[in-house]
């Protein structure tokens, strides 16, 4: 490039930077107005923000609200249950041989009786025979020294048969008694094991696993099945120590307590036909909780031996209980608390005390609240101390807006709108 262009480019570059220069002096004037404009909208907006926080506050909000109702509630105590079985027999046989055959199905229900197996009877049949027999010659043999004993007894007064003999057949006769004595309780031993070849329930009850197929010898240390007895049956649970004289009052009543007996989740009742029967007669140093049993008819076969629930033990009833649904307690900082209704339709915080659960939906208030009181169920979370509400029923929907309402809101925002242009 030759010096000439570069005087030209040179120059040229001082131009442009001037005329920037320029415009940068001019460019404050512009932003001061800018800034002048977006003022008077932030005024503009505070204003109208003003009208429609003025607005809110006048507009209630809806909420569902319920009353304070009185009934009789029924206080439980709860805990951690076991169902147990009420008898468990495993059935052994009582005498050793073939098993000829399996007369039950497995979990089949059994009752009081029923044949469940068969051993080979053969064996003692046989011996039971042989007793029957050696009874009947023993029998003879008596009779025949009864009467032997009869035809003398008459001639020893006339001096032919010796009184000696006559001892002789004394003692023969009483000989033979006992020995027939002997043969007859032979004859039941032999007539019980053969009865003992059929294998028969115990108990009413729910027939497990077996343990022994069909041609297989047999001992009488051989478990062939367990039975368990489901109706009625038992369920476990334990309470802590400081309950124990509540629940001895309760249970020295004329009516026995009600239990009921839940699922894990406390979802739904299993059982409701359950009494105490047994308060346990110490307290569990290491655990600090005593023992008690119910039993269940459980006739339906809902509950089942092993099975782990939740216990509901019915202690007594308050009557006349304030009861409100659970939804309207709160928890805050200084404890449970409820948004009370007043009669100028707004709402205060009102501290409660919860003295039970009713059912899964209520809960009892022991302090804080009178009947007839209604408390918000629904919408807390727009609310604070001093909201006006407008209140609705359970399941109830808010009116929609009339036409005058809407004017209204209308008029408020064209009015806000115009805040901001000024």
């Amino acid at each position: 490039m030759s010096r000439f262009w570069k005087i030209a480019l040179t120059v040229v570059v001082v131009i442009v930077l001037g005329a920037v220069g320029f415009r940068l002096l001019h460019k404050p004037g512009a932003e001061d107005g800018a800034q002048g404009q977006h003022r008077g909208q932030q005024k503009g907006d505070g204003q109208a923000g003003g009208q429609n926080g003025q607005g809110g506050q006048d507009t209630p909000v809806p909420v569902t609200v319920e009353s304070v109702v009185k009934q009789d509630v029924p206080v439980y105590l709860t805990a951690l249950g076991t169902v147990q079985a009420l008898n468990t027999v495993t059935i052994n046989p009582q005498v050793s041989g073939q098993m000829l055959s399996i007369n039950f199905k497995e979990g089949q229900e059994v009752k009081k009786g029923d044949l469940l197996a068969q051993i080979d009877p053969r064996p003692f049949q046989a011996a039971y025979d042989q007793a029957a027999a050696k009874q009947q010659q023993d029998e003879a043999q008596l009779a025949t020294a009864q009467s032997t004993l009869k035809r003398n007894d008459a001639l020893v007064a006339k001096g032919y048969v010796a009184q000696l003999d006559m001892d002789t057949y004394r003692n023969n006769v009483a000989n033979l008694t006992a020995t027939v004595a002997a043969d007859k309780a032979a004859v039941r031993s032999a007539k019980v094991n053969l009865d003992y070849t059929r294998i028969v329930s115990p108990i009413d009850g729910v027939a497990g696993i077996r343990n022994v197929d069909p041609g297989n010898v047999v001992t009488t240390t051989t478990a062939v099945v367990t039975l368990t007895q489901i109706h009625p049956l038992y369920v476990m649970f334990s309470l802590p120590e400081q309950n124990l004289e509540m629940v001895r009052k309760a249970a020295g009543g004329a009516d026995p307590l009600e239990v009921l007996a839940l699922d894990r989740a406390d979802a739904h009742t299993i059982a409701d036909d359950g009494q105490l029967s047994v308060i346990d007669n110490q307290i569990d140093t290491t655990t600090g909780t005593f023992k008690l049993r119910s039993v269940f008819q459980n006739t339906k076969g809902d509950l089942w031996p092993g099975q782990f629930v939740n216990v509901r033990l019915k202690v007594h009833t308050v009557a006349g209980g304030l009861v409100i649904p659970s939804q309207a307690v709160q928890r805050g900082p200084d404890g449970d608390y409820v948004y009370l209704v007043q009669q100028d339709q707004t709402v205060k915080m009102q501290a409660v005390k919860v003295a039970g659960e009713v059912g899964d939906s209520h809960v009892m208030i022991g302090s804080g609240l009178a009947l007839n009181e209604q408390v918000v169920t629904e919408g807390q979370f727009r609310l604070k101390p001093g909201s006006k509400v407008k209140a609705l029923k359970p399941g109830e929907v808010p009116a929609a807006p009339t036409t005058a309402e809407m004017d209204k809101a209308k008029k408020q925002a064209k009015q806000g709108g115009g805040g901001r242009r000024g």
